[in-house]
């Protein structure tokens, strides 16, 4: 009617259609929603929690000994990066995308942070110790300033604009680019010790590609539990290794590598501990630090979201809306000030890594993930 009195006009057919199917990932076995049941979702939390804590302990190995630590902050580094990583996780699945991703530890940190350590204002300090807790509380007021970038970015939703712009297509070159720069990190730590990283590989290939054809079951154990299997036949070949004197003549650089008795961190954490804020000390601020770790966290911040829209089609969700990356965004700034506060010398973003195990156990259930942010939690308090 040409009144002001008719009728509204109904809403447009195409707005009350979900997403089309075919935008959905196919063959996922729990969807983000549809939880495993508990035997099973506990397992693969643990596999996600040994997926993480792979990457997490690459950071303090590669950052603890340029700092002037010994075993002891290493120890101490680890449990709080596997704290804040679990505190960052509930966050993230509770309150932020609440997609099934792991916030741990970011690579993408290490260049400016190493840059920090190799500062001349550090140099004349003599005491390790001291030297390392120094660096540690500039570390954390350049992160505590660097999480203001993604907070106000986030919150305010100046990143859905953006986040508008990005279609799969052109994530599919930043989560690449992403697990590509892991290789710097990983593979030289495998040509340590070839006999047990080699082994590993292949078992892992065995396990999730050619197990599952070869025994058909009703239900997916081999590909599902790949990493799980893997990790415990490789450490009890390598346990063998060690207790039947198979390094006893090699070099120091081969038995730390492979010995499974070398590490020395174990025997340097305590029991219990629990990781509290400003453990190292009160932070301390530096505009040159503070700035260049900007400058980090905005890459981490474009990281994260290509990350972010793979998880999604990894647990077979819905594209996700501008508005809720951007949210995501602000939480996992958060997460950035959460690791200055506490000290984990690193910066927070999306797992890429436990994005990828999403895709090889097709279970994208959000519990799964939560339940490994509690065996991060229990495991960094319980150092033993």
């Amino acid at each position: 009617m040409a009144g002001g009195g008719g009728p509204a006009p109904p809403p447009k057919q195409e707005e009350l259609q979900p997403h089309p199917v075919k935008d959905q990932l196919p063959n996922i076995a729990y969807c983000i929603t549809s939880p495993p049941p508990w035997p099973e979702a506990i397992l693969l939390g643990f596999q996600h929690y040994l997926v993480m804590l792979g990457t997490t302990v690459l950071i303090p190995t590669t950052l603890v000994p340029q700092m002037g630590g010994r075993n002891e902050e290493k120890a101490k580094m680890i449990q709080t990066l596997l704290f804040v990583a679990g505190l960052n996780t509930f966050l993230q699945t509770l309150f932020g995308t609440r997609l099934p991703a792991v916030i741990g530890g970011s690579y993408s940190y290490l260049p400016t942070t190493i840059s920090i350590v190799l500062a001349g204002r550090y140099s004349a300090i003599v005491d390790p110790v001291e030297k390392f807790e120094k660096i540690m509380r500039g570390i954390q007021g350049a992160l505590i300033v660097a999480s203001t970038l993604q907070i106000v970015v986030g919150f305010s939703g100046l990143w859905r604009n953006v986040a508008r712009l990005l279609s799969p297509l052109s994530t599919v070159p930043l989560v690449a680019l992403s697990g590509f720069g892991l290789y710097e990190f990983g593979f030289p730590l495998l040509a340590k010790c070839v006999e047990i990283g080699l082994p590993q590989i292949i078992f892992l290939l065995i396990f999730s590609q050619y197990m599952p054809h070869l025994i058909r079951g009703e239900r997916a154990v081999f590909d599902r539990f790949a990493v799980i299997f893997s990790v415990v036949i490789v450490w009890i070949y390598a346990h063998l290794l060690t207790v039947s004197g198979a390094y006893k003549n090699a070099g120091p650089t081969t038995q730390t590598s492979c010995r499974t008795d070398r590490a020395g961190i174990i025997g340097a954490s305590p029991w219990i501990r629990v990781p509290y804020p400003f453990q190292w000390g009160a932070p301390t601020f530096d505009a040159g630090e503070a700035f260049a770790m900007m400058a980090t966290s905005f890459v981490a911040l474009v990281e994260s979201t290509g990350a972010f829209i793979a998880v999604s089609r990894y647990a077979s969700a819905t594209p996700v809306p501008p508005s809720i990356l951007s949210r995501g965004v602000g939480w996992q700034g958060v997460g950035i000030l959460f690791s200055g506060i506490f000290g984990t010398g690193s910066g927070s973003s999306v797992s890429v890594e436990n994005a990828g195990l999403l895709a090889l156990t097709r279970v994208g259930s959000r519990r799964v993930v939560q339940i490994s942010a509690g065996f991060m939690i229990f495991f960094s308090i319980l150092g033993e």
